[in-house]
């Protein structure tokens, strides 16, 4: 609970309609128990009283009736009437929605073409002829503002309960025998209560607002009864001569209907898990900048990561992803970076041209060059014009980068005409080169396929085509690799070597495979709890782990044809990053630790390009010198 309402006082429009609606309510709460005047007893000596007029505060209507008293009990009946519509069209409009979503077929044609029937006339059309039909009165007023909104939950309930109802919980939920009722109730309806929630928080404002114009017209509250919409039926002949009576309630009812869709959207929000890491927050240009301490020198390689610190900044928390990694890659090199899922592989390579989120994604220290140039906290103007065009991204599930209502040849024309001034034809003869550069048939019609329209490897040669479309000196490939099957991927991974060797290309490549490193990587970095632990040449490493950390991970790699062994694991898990322990942050799995392993921190150490972040490491690498 506490949760909610700290991510619901987040925004402050949602806290302002929830404090002025918690105040209407409130009053209309303890109006029997406020001394007022009878709002029904009529004195027409004392007809329309300005406001502050001695025992009116308010004033007085066209009968003398005192306006304090009609607009707390009016406001009382319209919150009461309003809520209770609401919360009937939830209930009948989500048992229809449901009933039609999880059966489908006829009985979900059947339902839906009923409702489409309601939705085909205009609601305030509807409603009236529903209390035509039904006489004046406030019930009656309630039921047909209920009725006309019926179609709406039915609607957006049906669309949520088709999804559910093909997923895996459900599919087991039916082989475990259970019946349709109880997997309704117990696997469909808790999935579905925060979109009800959502709804009927967002609608209840509006309900109100109907509800108060059919007892403006004269059809819901009956005299002498009041509510906000039939006192402000009674005050339209006196609009000029006596305001007061009319915009007092029209004034209640904009504070009503703004605090409570001001408060529906909070709610909304509140109820998304996602809120809670700052996924619905509207992303930066580029990651915001909050570096402290000094920023180290130039050097002359082509790409160099240089003490790089990132985090994520949740409320109090502060999550340090990447925790002081320094990295380089030269021209026609390829550096593999490797560790368990959470170690800050991505976060590190999202960080080198500004696209780590922010907010929560905050960029602390270090500097990251590429041909001498500090990239943090460089203007957008420069990374944008330096993304794709100095520094390419190949991304891990194509599928998802690629836009799914445009042809690929379309968004290859879009990323080449981003930074060159040249003409459609032109861009599209370019991109089909690239895609005959890297490999895919029939590559002239390939061009006009959608993204769904290719195979997993199609769409990721299209991945790798779009990251050289305009000759990038440095490629940044996150796991492109991990979800295709293996005779792809040795594919790709040829494709990316040959490409690497023919055009010169630095490329930093980050995987969990070692057999991937062992192909394709010149040089490989280990990293974990966002900080690189080892750090040599490719063959080095592997025939030699120095870190217990690799020598654990490359132990976890199965081996055909050297008989029979025991599959190793790392026992444990991986420290959370906004609680890293003193000193090394592997000590609490590893085998070797001592007590010097959790006193400070721990540098690398090393030389001629073979690094090690250990005080025991399994291989001398390191001299005496260097340890003290």
């Amino acid at each position: 609970m506490q949760t909610f309402l700290a991510l619901l006082f987040r925004n402050r429009l949602a806290a302002l309609g929830a404090v002025v609606i918690s105040a209407v309510v409130l009053l209309a709460l303890i109006t029997p128990l406020l001394p007022l005047a009878d709002p029904d007893v009529i004195e027409t000596a004392d007809r329309f009283k300005r406001p502050f007029s001695e025992g009116h505060l308010l004033g007085t209507d066209h009968l003398g009736r005192d306006l304090l008293s009609r607009l707390l009990w009016g406001t009382r009946l319209s919150l009461a009437v309003g809520a209770s519509a609401a919360l009937a069209a939830a209930l009948i409009g989500s048992a229809i929605g449901v009933t039609a979503g999880y059966f489908g077929g006829r009985v979900d044609n059947l339902i839906m073409r009923g409702v489409d029937m309601l939705m085909a006339f205009p609601y305030i059309l509807l409603a009236l002829a529903i209390v035509a039909a039904l006489g004046p009165g406030l019930l009656n007023a309630l039921i047909a503002v209920a009725a006309v909104n019926v179609p709406f939950f039915a609607r957006n309930i049906r669309g949520i309960t088709v999804g559910l109802a093909g997923r895996e919980f459900v599919d087991a939920a039916r082989l475990a025998g259970l019946g349709h009722t109880r997997i309704i109730l117990t696997e469909i309806l808790p999935n579905l209560l925060p979109v009800i929630v959502i709804a009927m928080s967002t609608t209840v404002g509006w309900m109100i607002l109907e509800t108060a114009g059919l007892s403006f017209l004269g059809l819901g509250s009956q005299p002498p009864q009041a509510d906000l919409g039939s006192m402000l039926g009674e005050a339209r002949a006196a609009l000029i001569t006596a305001p007061h009576t009319s915009i007092i309630p029209g004034i209640m009812i904009f504070l009503i209907v703004m605090s409570i869709n001001l408060l529906g959207d909070g709610v909304r929000d509140a109820l998304d898990p996602r809120l809670r890491s700052g996924a619905l927050s509207r992303p930066m240009a580029t990651t915001m900048v909050d570096r402290s301490g000094p920023v180290p020198p130039a050097d002359d390689e082509l790409l160099s990561i240089q003490e790089l610190r990132t985090e994520f900044r949740v409320g109090a928390r502060q999550y340090k992803a990447v925790g002081g990694v320094s990295l380089a890659v030269s021209a026609g090199e390829c550096l593999g970076v490797i560790g368990e899922s959470g170690s800050g592989k991505s976060v590190t390579a999202l960080s080198v041209m500004g696209l780590v989120a922010s907010p929560p994604g905050v960029i602390t220290g270090g500097a990251v060059r590429y041909e001498g140039e500090d990239l943090i906290g460089a203007p957008y103007e420069t990374l944008r014009a330096k993304r794709g065009q100095a520094v390419s991204y190949i991304f891990q599930d194509p599928l998802a980068t690629l836009h799914p209502l445009y042809r690929v040849g379309d968004q290859m024309v879009e990323a080449i005409q981003v930074h060159h001034k040249v003409g459609k034809s032109e861009a599209r003869a370019k991109a089909l080169e690239l895609f005959e550069a890297v490999r895919i048939p029939n590559a002239d019609s390939r061009l006009d396929n959608y993204p769904h329209e290719m195979s997993g490897g199609m769409r990721q040669r299209v991945g790798i085509a779009m990251a050289l479309v305009n000759d990038p000196k440095v490629i940044i490939a996150d796991e492109p690799t991990t979800a295709l099957d293996v005779t792809v991927q040795a594919q790709i991974l040829a494709l990316l070597d040959d490409l690497r060797r023919a055009r010169g290309l630095a490329i930093i490549f980050i995987t969990h495979d070692f057999g991937v490193v062992a192909q394709l990587c010149d040089r490989v970095a280990v990293m974990y709890a966002g900080r690189i632990v080892e750090e040599g040449p490719t063959g080095d490493v592997l025939d030699a782990p120095a870190h217990p950390y690799t020598k654990r991970l490359i132990a976890c790699v199965p081996e055909l044809g050297g008989g029979r062994r025991r599959l190793e694991a790392i026992a444990g898990l991986p420290p959370v990053v906004d609680n890293l322990p003193a000193g090394c942050a592997f000590a609490a799995r590893c085998d070797k630790a001592e007590a010097a392993c959790k006193a400070g921190d721990i540098g690398l150490f090393g030389a001629a390009g073979r690094r090690v972040r250990c005080l025991y490491p399994e291989e001398v690498i390191i001299t005496e010198e260097a340890l003290s």
